[in-house]
């Protein structure tokens, strides 16, 4: 795909994506023209990034992160950051947070739904069907 469908399919401007490729964060096939493209798979890798560029993680530390997000694998650190450890655990915290607040809201919804369902005689199983 070409830059401007990646960028229409994850959000994140052409120019930050071609910032991605010159940190190595993504690798495009170059066509005979000189354009780009993109493989299918870095649409999930474009959005990972950006997700850990938006919680204020700094694309050299991501470029360490990301293997990690697909496969298990040993973690070797080489002279962390001063702070770094600190922003992690923030963050981490911050998405747990987040999931329990989403997991609260996902199940009060479910609850209201089983509540209409019930009003009008259905059931989960009878509709799953």
């Amino acid at each position: 795909m070409r830059i401007g469908e990646l960028a229409a399919r994850t959000g994140v401007p052409a120019r930050m994506l071609r910032y991605y490729e010159q940190q190595g964060l993504i690798t495009p096939h170059r066509l005979s023209n000189g354009y780009r493209d993109y493989d299918e798979y870095l649409v999930d890798r474009v959005q990972k990034i950006r997700g850990l560029v938006d919680a204020g993680i700094p694309t050299r530390i991501v470029a360490d992160i990301l293997p990690c997000l697909h496969q298990s694998r040993t973690i070797v650190v080489h002279d962390a950051e001063p702070g770094l450890r600190q922003l992690l655990v923030s963050e981490r915290d911050r998405m747990t947070e987040k999931i329990a607040f989403l997991t609260q809201n996902r199940d009060a919804i479910t609850a209201y739904i089983d509540a209409i369902d019930a009003s009008h005689g259905h059931t989960r199983e009878r509709l799953a069907s």
